[in-house]
């Protein structure tokens, strides 16, 4: 018997990242591999065998996954958000049955040649600002000062989209004052490497606005930060996005004995904390504050 081909490293990242996705957010959501299995209508093996990279995902399992866990497809996979984007392109050109436009041009020759130059981030960025043109294009009262300008990561880029602290928070609650000032940014990879920057994967880089003072010096009020959803549990003295008894926090975390952690604030005006690990929710570690300042 032939052993199957292992998947490419590309390919099994996926698996990973779906599966990294299904595991923070099973419990929160009452999923189980059965429950996926009955909704993508196949076995909880056929299940198993995607999330554990034995498998390579397809569309039709990313969808059933994406509404499920509540997450959009290029949250694992911005393979198949592309091809996915791309298909949705193609459906709202044939409902319009018109002469061809400058986008769907653009959405043929990625079709044709996207794969020859383009990575998968950079395609799926490029097939949403086609389907989104062409979305706009069948809705004559839109004026054109309200099209969004698109940019597409090219080689070397990372999209860092924002993330969603209140799904992450499950049945917490996002304080009253946040305000989501940066939705997501397109940042050169040497950036961050200038900057001394590491983190799990580029998938699992996000953007969010720190809120309130408690952090104050570090992260000041509405000041973007690019945390790493990839980072769940605690891994040595460092700023944390946290839940804690269903407070959403940004702080510095540091080890305090086997069983509890201290719960910092930069700002000296605020006491620092004791916090019992298992009370404590960890959804990502900040990286880098873009500090904003008036000049």
């Amino acid at each position: 018997m032939t052993k199957k081909k292992d998947l490419s490293p590309e390919l099994k990242a996926e698996c990973e990242a779906a599966k990294r996705l299904f595991t923070q957010k099973k419990n929160a959501l009452g999923l189980t591999q059965a429950k996926v299995a009955e909704a993508a209508d196949i076995s909880p093996a056929g299940v198993a065998m995607y999330l554990n990279g034995t498998n390579p995902l397809n569309a039709k399992f990313a969808v059933v996954l994406s509404r499920l866990l509540q997450e959009p497809v290029d949250r694992f996979s911005p393979r198949l958000a592309a091809e996915l984007a791309q298909m949705r392109g193609a459906q709202v050109k044939s409902a319009e049955g018109s002469g061809s436009t400058a986008a769907e041009k653009v959405l043929e020759m990625l079709r044709k040649h996207g794969g020859k130059s383009l990575d998968a981030t950079a395609q799926d960025k490029i097939a949403r600002a086609v389907a989104d043109s062409l979305s706009e294009a069948s809705t004559p009262s839109a004026p054109a000062s309200q099209a969004p300008i698109m940019v597409a990561p090219g080689h070397g880029d990372i999209s860092i989209p924002q993330y969603d602290i209140r799904a992450a928070m499950g049945h917490g609650q996002v304080p009253a004052e946040y305000s989501e000032v940066i939705r997501n940014v397109v940042i050169r990879e040497e950036v961050l490497r200038e900057k001394g920057v590491t983190y799990t994967s580029a998938q699992a880089l996000s953007m969010i606005t720190g809120w309130g003072q408690s952090m104050e010096g570090t992260i000041n009020d509405k000041d973007p930060v690019i945390v790493d959803r990839g980072v769940n549990d605690y891994q040595g003295e460092g700023v944390y996005v946290v839940t804690w008894h269903g407070d959403l926090l940004i702080k510095r975390v540091q080890r305090q004995d086997e069983e509890h952690v201290w719960l910092i604030s930069d700002n000296r005006n605020y006491e620092k904390q004791s916090a019992r690990i298992e009370d404590l929710t960890i959804h990502a570690k900040v990286l880098l504050v873009w500090n904003a300042k008036k000049v």
